[in-house]
This record gives structure tokens, C-alpha cells and sequence, in this order.
């Protein structure tokens, strides 16, 4: 019977023997330009930032609304759950937002997308829709190429209101044949777009025109029906808004698209034919350069999840609150029907619409929960990858040496499996301005990026005076300084830890 010190020292043995025989599996990367942070090199303050915005304000409710601050035990600006399960109002269920019926629905935004403008003919929304290559920054300075629609990736937003007609005017501009599926609506069939089965293709260059009146409400979608272009990034929004306004109404309405991509190192182009994916993004973005959803303390907040990846599903959780399922792809579920969660697995897709009231004030995570999805271009570890501390861009000169390896490992080597870490995850200052440049990310931590990943964003719940001072400001706003007042106000001041300050 082996020992277990015998089991350890076996499997030491036989790390250190798989690490020396990955030495001639070089993966280069070009990031000869990256002045890489060094995550240890990092200045620790444990003071508090001083008191922003108006530090004795109490949540309030604007003079213009007339809902209340609790409900049947559930209250509006805490969390809380409430006193019966079959409440109407059991975890803000029906709670309403801020926001009156009669003041029309909450306009739709989907952050880093932009909108797709129309012109009235005769009573007839007219847009024009031109699939297209595009080049999409993934990352800051990091640029993919792939399939979109007038510019973008996803394609820009249609937005209506259920009644309208509408024509859409496709000019493709791509070097090949293609079609556009209206995804969810019942339209006469030779609309449909579903490829030569109802339509002859768009040839390159060529136009086709589109016309439907929209009885449907909801959350619906169009995109290419060539598989390959769709794998390509080929996709958009389509929202129908109600022509009457839901009950409750709501403060806010976002849209999340999730899209998956595999794209080698040292590559641009993605691989349509792959069945595994390495490259993960949020409406056309990468963690942690997704945009944050920012709203109000106290709001009724709709997030409409769209799962536009090629093959993979996303249980998605958000931190800190608990919503409920209100509609998916095909319409608007009825209230007796609705479900509580904090993670709803959206399949390949599939559209989920979440509501919850904003009770609870912070920067919360929001990601999808498969590992392999929390993380940005995952590839094998090989080669200068094992080592210690080492990047490849000093082999990149030379790619046929073999460089020495070091053999020797600490004890930590021990465990199994150790190290689980990415490299090659390089930070530039650059990299870094473009991550800060954004207001929606005014006041977080100092380090925030670092747990910000592939299919992950933040949806930042901020009492009024703070939601001004990030989004309506041209104050200065401390790293940090944000999240230090929420924590003062609703949390726990005197276990307040700091943000360590990275050092470039």
C-alpha cells in the first residue's frame, strides 16, 4: 500500500518530468509592445477615501413618484424578501419602479451597441441594414475580424414598438451570398429568410428589401442565416416594445448579447469549423473592457439576456439581488408563472428578460458561471508558459532555440495541479487608460479589472447622489472612491480593506 507521502512525491516527480517535456512546444504571442502590471508591485493604503457626494443623503423616493418604500415586508432600498412567498410583492415581484406607465416604456440600452437609425415613409419605419466585415476591438488594442452589420459587432439595434411597419432595406457588402432571418417574428413566409428554403440569396452587392407589420411584443433578434457567418458574429437586437407598458413598469432597460469565438494566438480571424471556444464577449466586448450597467438605488431594473454563442450554453448569476424570470425569446411570461433566481441558464439562442428591484447598493459581479467562460483567449500551457515569472517575448527573436528550463519547483509544486494561472495576460498602460476611460466605471476599486473576465460585466447599483456624480459629472472621481462611500453608508467601515494600487 503506497504511502501518501510516497503518493506526493510521485506525482512532484512526475510535474516536474510533464513541465521539462513541453520544452520544444514554443507559443509565441505578440505582445512585444505590452508593459505588462506586475500584480506584486503594488502600493497598500489602508486608509479610507474621504466622504464624496452627500454622505448624510437617505435613499429616497423622487417627488414625482407615488410608490412606497415597503411592500407587504419587502423593502424597496434593503434587501429583503418579505412576509408571504404568495405575496404579490414577495422580493419585489411587483414592486413598481420610479417610472409611470404613461411616461412610455424605459428607452432600451444595450452598452457598446449602437442604434440603428430609421426614416418615416408614408407610416413606414424605414431602416437600412448593410451586412459587412467588420473589425471589432475585443480587447483595447486588440482587434478581431468578423462578420457584423453597418460597422458593428453585434449588429446595431432595431428598436419599435409592437403595431408598427417596418422595411428593411439589406445591402450586402459581403464578399459572399447571404440571408437575414428575423428571429421570433410571424411574418408572411417569404420573409422569413431561411436561407434558399423561402428566399433566393442576397448576392455580394446586391439589395433586398424587406416589409411586415409587428404584431409580436418582446425581445427578439436577426442575424444571418449562413451557420458560418452567424459563428462570424453575425447578429443584432430587435426589440419590440408593448403598445401598452408592462405593470409594473420599469426604471431601466439593458441589454446583454453573449457571443463566443475561437481565435488561435497570434490570429484575427476566428475558426467556424472549431467545437470549442476560446474568445467570450458582451456585446461585442471582453472582459473587463464590457461597459457596466449603472443604475439608481431603488429602481425596477429589466436585463434582457441574449445567447447568441455557437454551440455553448451560459448560466448566468448575478451578485447580490434575487430576480425573477419574467419572459424569454418567445414573449412575455404571465405573472403566475414567474420564477425567483440568481442564476438562469440561457441556452444557444435563447433570450431571458430578468427584473428585480435595486435594494441592495455596490458594484455587482455579473457573469456567466462556467469557468471556461470567466476567463480571456484561454490556450494550452505550453512552453515558456510553465515557467516561473518568464515571458516569450525574449524567444520571439529566435524561434527555433530551445531554452533551458529550470527544473527545480518550491514546495507548493506539490499539490497537484499547481499553478493554475494564466500568463500572457499582459496589462498596458494603454490597456489601462482605455479600461478607465469609461464613465460607467468611475469610483470602482483600483483593481476591479483583474476580476473582471471574458462573459463577465458589473451592474453597479448607486444611491442618487453617486449615480450623478459617475454619470452626469465632469468631477474627479478618485479609484475606489465610489465603492469606499457605498461601503460607509451601507456596510461595514471599520473592516473596510483597500484596493491595492497597481504599479505599471
Amino acid at each position: 500500500m503506497t504511502s501518501p507521502e510516497d503518493r506526493r512525491k510521485f506525482l512532484k516527480a512526475g510535474s516536474i518530468a510533464a513541465a521539462t517535456g513541453f520544452v520544444g512546444n514554443l507559443l509565441g504571442r505578440n505582445a512585444s509592445a505590452q508593459q505588462p502590471m506586475n500584480h506584486q508591485d503594488m502600493n497598500h493604503g489602508s486608509a479610507m477615501p474621504a466622504p464624496i457626494g452627500n454622505a448624510s443623503a437617505e435613499p429616497n423616493i423622487p417627488d414625482s413618484s407615488n410608490v412606497q418604500t415597503e411592500y407587504d415586508g419587502f423593502s424597496r432600498f434593503k434587501p429583503s424578501r418579505g412576509l408571504d412567498p404568495d405575496s404579490d410583492y414577495y422580493i419585489g415581484k411587483l414592486v413598481p419602479g420610479f417610472r409611470k406607465a404613461e411616461d412610455g416604456p424605459a428607452p432600451f440600452e444595450a452598452p457598446d451597441i449602437p442604434k440603428l437609425p430609421y426614416k418615416m415613409d408614408g407610416g413606414v419605419k424605414v431602416f437600412e441594414l448593410v451586412p459587412m466585415a467588420v473589425q471589432q476591438e475585443f480587447h483595447p488594442g486588440v482587434k478581431m475580424n468578423v462578420y457584423g452589420y453597418n460597422g458593428s459587432m453585434p449588429g446595431p439595434t432595431i428598436e419599435v414598438t409592437q403595431g408598427d411597419r417596418v422595411r428593411i432595406v439589406v445591402t450586402n457588402e459581403l464578399p459572399e451570398d447571404t440571408f437575414v432571418h428575423w428571429h421570433g417574428f410571424e411574418l408572411p413566409v417569404q420573409y422569413d429568410g431561411a436561407a434558399t428554403l423561402t428566399q433566393n440569396p442576397i448576392k455580394p452587392g446586391k439589395t433586398k428589401v424587406f416589409e411586415f407589420d409587428i404584431h409580436e411584443e418582446g425581445t427578439f433578434f436577426y442575424h444571418s442565416h449562413v451557420p458560418m457567418q452567424e459563428a462570424f458574429g453575425q447578429v443584432g437586437w430587435f426589440i419590440v416594445h408593448p403598445k401598452r407598458v408592462f405593470d409594473p413598469p420599469v426604471d431601466r432597460d439593458f441589454g446583454l448579447l453573449f457571443q463566443n469565438f475561437h481565435i488561435p494566438p497570434t490570429h484575427t480571424i476566428g475558426d467556424s469549423w472549431a467545437m470549442d471556444w476560446n474568445w467570450h464577449t458582451i456585446n461585442g466586448k471582453s472582459g473587463p473592457y464590457t461597459t457596466p450597467l449603472v443604475c439608481k438605488h431603488g429602481e425596477r431594473v429589466r436585463v434582457r439576456l441574449l445567447n447568441f454563442a455557437p454551440m455553448q450554453h451560459h448560466p448566468v448569476h448575478l451578485h447580490g439581488h434575487t430576480f425573477w424570470v419574467t419572459g424569454h425569446e418567445g414573449a412575455r411570461i404571465p405573472k403566475s408563472a414567474w420564477v425567483p433566481r440568481n442564476n438562469e441558464l440561457v441556452g444557444v439562442a435563447q433570450a431571458s428578460s430578468f427584473e428585480f428591484i435595486a435594494n441592495n447598493p455596490g458594484d455587482w459581479i455579473f457573469h456567466c458561471h462556467m469557468v471556461h467562460h470567466m476567463m480571456n483567449h484561454m490556450v494550452k500551457q505550453v512552453g515558456p508558459r510553465i515557467r516561473d515569472d518568464v515571458s516569450v517575448d525574449q524567444y520571439l527573436t529566435n524561434i527555433r532555440s530551445r531554452p533551458q528550463v529550470d527544473a527545480s519547483r518550491s514546495e507548493k509544486f506539490a499539490t497537484p495541479g499547481y499553478p493554475q494561472k494564466m500568463q500572457g495576460m499582459e496589462m498596458s498602460s494603454d490597456f489601462m487608460k482605455a479600461i478607465w476611460s469609461r464613465k460607467e466605471v468611475r469610483g470602482m476599486r483600483a483593481n476591479y479589472s483583474m476580476a473582471v473576465k471574458g462573459l463577465m460585466t458589473v451592474m453597479r447599483v448607486l444611491p442618487d447622489d453617486l449615480y450623478d456624480l459617475v454619470m452626469n459629472s465632469d468631477e474627479e472621481v478618485e479609484k475606489g472612491a465610489v465603492f469606499a462611500e457605498i461601503v460607509r453608508r451601507f456596510g461595514d467601515p471599520g473592516e473596510y480593506e483597500a484596493a491595492p494600487k497597481m504599479v505599471m
